[in-house]
């Protein structure tokens, strides 16, 4: 998994923050280098700073919700190495003379279990970091996002 990765899957992270903090039926967001609902990636873009802006958050809120995601970020920084070698695993056996259907799986087995480990650790982030802020706030994320969602629908629509 890349710094690039990382990021994203940060980044959506703290989409499914919002998400869990307004109490929103959320999609299921893909596993880093995958693309998710466009709408729903670009609502913060990645800027938990932002979201706090919205909400009023104190520094103190901040401070502890930085420190969750600074952990989250360290933690899934150490599969990044371990999923960039099975990218390049799995290039070299796409560029093989003789594809090799059972090793490709394989690869494909330990990147998916790489994926649902990120997510995880991802999701408890985003619990974690709901948990900081009040129900107040929460329910203003979900306002928020409900009107972002209304609008892109009607984008998309028209």
């Amino acid at each position: 998994m890349n710094t690039f990765q990382i990021q994203k899957l940060l980044r959506l992270g703290t989409v499914a923050v919002a998400l869990a903090l307004g109490g929103v039926a959320a999609q299921a967001q893909p596993g880093p280098g995958h693309h998710g609902d466009p709408g729903a990636a670009g609502f913060f873009g990645g800027h938990i700073d932002h979201v706090l802006d919205l909400v009023n958050a104190t520094d103190s809120q901040r401070s502890q919700i930085e420190a969750i995601f600074k952990a989250a970020r360290q933690d899934l920084s150490a599969q990044r190495n371990t999923g960039k070698q099975l990218h390049e695993q799995m290039a070299t056996l796409y560029a093989a003379t003789n594809i090799d259907a059972v090793a490709i799986e394989a690869v494909r087995v330990q990147l998916s279990a790489l994926h649902e480990t990120s997510s995880k650790r991802l999701s408890q982030a985003s619990i974690d970091a709901a948990r900081v802020l009040t129900p107040e706030q929460r329910a203003k994320i979900a306002e928020i996002i409900k009107k972002r969602q209304a609008r892109m629908a009607a984008h998309q629509a028209g």
